[in-house]
Order: C-alpha cells, then sequence, then structure tokens
C-alpha cells in the first residue's frame, strides 16, 4: 500500500513534523494545513510540507503570509510560485523554490529561481530539497549573497 510512499518518504535535514495522509483513487494525500485541502503527496510536496512547518514552528514565519502554488501579479505578469512569504503589509519579501529530495540543488535550480525572481524582484531567495537549504538576500547592490542561515520572519524587514 505505501511502497510509492517508501521512495521518498525520508528523513529530511528538518525537524520532524506530523502530517495527517489519506488515501484516495490510489492516491495519497497529505492535508496542506495552508490550503485547507488535500492534495497529491509527491515528493516536492513531501518537502514542502516538512519546510513550511519547520518556517512556522521554528522561524515564526505566520502561516497566513505563506502563498504556496498561487499567481501573483507583478508589474502586471501573472507568475506561479512554489511559494512566497509576505510582510505584513501585505509586499511579496521571499520566493522559495522546492525540489525532491533526489533533485541535486545546483547552479541550474539557482539560476531558475533567479529567473523567476528577475521579473518578482524579491530581496530574498530560498532553494530546499529538504536535505540542503541555500538562502541568499540581495545587498544594497542587487547582488545576491549566500546567508548562513535561513532568516527569523522578524528578520525578512530589515
Amino acid at each position: 500500500m505505501f511502497t510509492y510512499l517508501t521512495d521518498f518518504m525520508q528523513a529530511l535535514n528538518l525537524p520532524s513534523c506530523e502530517l495527517t495522509l489519506s488515501k484516495k483513487e490510489g492516491k495519497t494525500l497529505v492535508f496542506d494545513e495552508l490550503r485547507k485541502k488535500y492534495v497529491v503527496l509527491t515528493p516536492e510536496e513531501w518537502v514542502r510540507q516538512h519546510f513550511i512547518r519547520f518556517l512556522i514552528e521554528h522561524k515564526k514565519y505566520p502561516g497566513g503570509l505563506i502563498s504556496i502554488e498561487k499567481a501573483i501579479v507583478v508589474h502586471g505578469i501573472r507568475f506561479r510560485t512554489d511559494t512566497v512569504v509576505y510582510n505584513t503589509h501585505g509586499t511579496p519579501k521571499m520566493l522559495i523554490e522546492f525540489k525532491a529530495p533526489t533533485v541535486e540543488v545546483n547552479e541550474s535550480t539557482l539560476f531558475q529561481i533567479a529567473k523567476y525572481n528577475k521579473k518578482l524582484d524579491l530581496p530574498y531567495l530560498l532553494l530546499s530539497n529538504g536535505m540542503n537549504h541555500y538562502c541568499f538576500k540581495s545587498d544594497e547592490n542587487g547582488v545576491f549573497r549566500p546567508m548562513d542561515d535561513i532568516p527569523d520572519y522578524s528578520e525578512l524587514d530589515s
């Protein structure tokens, strides 16, 4: 029954958390607390669910200010993002791209998120495959520099 899941339901380099799983029409679903619905549990979703819980529970990100797979409009252009974090004024501050644990986070994935951000122009970029996490912040010249750690929510406006 859970053979499909064993390929990616591995321990991640994140604090463990309890997820609510269900089966429907042969597919395994996970309850997404932010979207308030069950979604198909894919390897990427496994990472997203764990990482979002980490941001909320350990980095104090308000769940209501995290948007998952939603279209946003920037300068009249619609984008579909993995995850965007907003500040308390509703301004997007961080773009997050999730990959499956088996997908290497490398120059190619960094290029992908940088391409998305070229239009969005957000000050923080974060990439994670659940095992490796990379966070970048733009400096005063707009050059993205790697951060030593993922910032707490309170640091996003500093």
